[in-house]
């Protein structure tokens, strides 16, 4: 079980993937044309969990955010699988994760910051 706090962050993240994102321009993005045309475990609650996991624990990799979900997120999506499944099911959605965060980087991107300008750090690391 998850705090309330952490509860209502996680229901918030799947509305925002759900309803904001999905409906919008998501669906086109993760369509898809087999026999598992309606999974049990939607793409928008693969998203939510690997968003949630990420910002909410900072856990990074793939197998941490499987292994969390499947512990502590299992009440709230008991249909998570396998982990292989999930980080197949993850991998398929890259490119939803390009439409789904590059609006957010834009809306949260600091006022001071030049998009014609970038820094380069050109010193090599030298080991000893």
């Amino acid at each position: 079980m998850i705090p309330q706090a952490k509860a209502i962050k996680l229901i918030e993240i799947y509305f925002y993937v759900c309803k904001k994102r999905y409906d919008e321009d998501l669906k086109y993005c993760c369509k898809r044309y087999s026999n598992n045309e309606n999974p049990v475990l939607t793409d928008q609650e693969i998203m939510t969990i690997y968003l949630y996991v990420m910002h909410e624990e900072q856990r990074y990799k793939v197998k941490q955010i499987h292994r969390f979900a499947n512990e502590y997120l299992h009440s709230w999506f008991p249909n998570l699988g396998s982990y292989a499944a999930f980080n197949n099911r993850l991998n398929r959605l890259s490119e939803a994760f390009k439409l789904l965060v590059t609006p957010m980087l834009e809306k949260f991107r600091p006022k001071d910051c030049c998009l014609d300008q970038s820094l380069l750090d050109s010193m090599p690391i030298i080991p000893k």
